[in-house]
């Protein structure tokens, strides 16, 4: 069955689906408002909001706190703060989901292709995946500044494997909206993990596969592409 994924071209999105950054995302949260007297955020109270970007989880945090909206200057404070605080540290708590860096290990053995394509800056994303020596297992790693658009944008997907056409070969593995809405646009498939940062139920995304652990993924990705082959 791996046969079918020599030359397959397979993006993956960063946080929560490849790496679980959310209680860095909180660390670096917390450090840019404690000091304005709220009381720590639990990773739990956030963790499906993390794919919303930084300036959503401090307004999220003025609204835990029953605080009044935040003033556009004072949330571009606050993120200069988190920013801060989050390069500083990078991987202090993040890590690979279970199985990430064996079923990335297969499908690189089988000859499929592996890029990254996450709406994280790339000069964030860079740092993470170097302190997690995973960035050696990518071809590339895309960027929302490095695509004319961002996901759920089909042109940034496109640019992540290396161009058009997009052919059955080419999926998306992902945890959101977003991935599920960028692969379809573009035509490519899409796989989302169950244990991400979805906001909305994984099943309610329109994905052509769900999976829950990594050790499936390799099969799951080649029956896709057959699926997709002869459909």
């Amino acid at each position: 069955m791996h046969t079918y994924l020599n030359g397959a071209r397979i993006a993956f999105d960063l946080d929560g689906t490849l790496v679980d950054t959310a209680p860095d995302l909180v660390r670096a949260l917390n450090e840019s408002v404690i000091p304005l007297g709220f009381d720590p955020v639990p990773v739990e109270a956030v963790r499906a909001m993390v794919g919303r970007g930084a300036r959503a989880l401090i307004r999220r945090a003025f609204v835990r706190e029953g605080r009044a909206e935040p003033h556009e200057d004072l949330v571009e404070d606050r993120l200069d703060v988190f920013m801060d605080a989050y390069r500083a540290d990078i991987a202090r708590h993040s890590r690979p989901f279970e199985g990430v860096e064996a079923a990335l290990d297969s499908l690189t053995a089988a000859g499929a292709r592996l890029s990254v394509c996450t709406n994280k800056p790339t000069q964030l994303a860079i740092p993470l995946l170097d302190a997690l020596n995973l960035r050696i297992r990518f071809e590339r790693v895309i960027g929302p500044e490095d695509a004319p658009a961002k996901k759920p944008d089909a042109s940034h997907l496109i640019v992540a494997v290396g161009g058009a056409p997009i052919d059955h070969a080419c999926i998306l593995v992902g945890d959101s909206e977003p991935d599920a809405l960028a692969a379809k646009a573009a035509g490519a498939g899409s796989v989302i993990f169950e244990g991400g940062y979805s906001e909305k139920p994984a099943r309610t995304l329109g994905a052509d596969r769900l999976f829950e652990t990594y050790g499936v993924l390799p099969d799951l990705l080649a029956e896709l592409i057959v699926t997709r082959k002869g459909a």
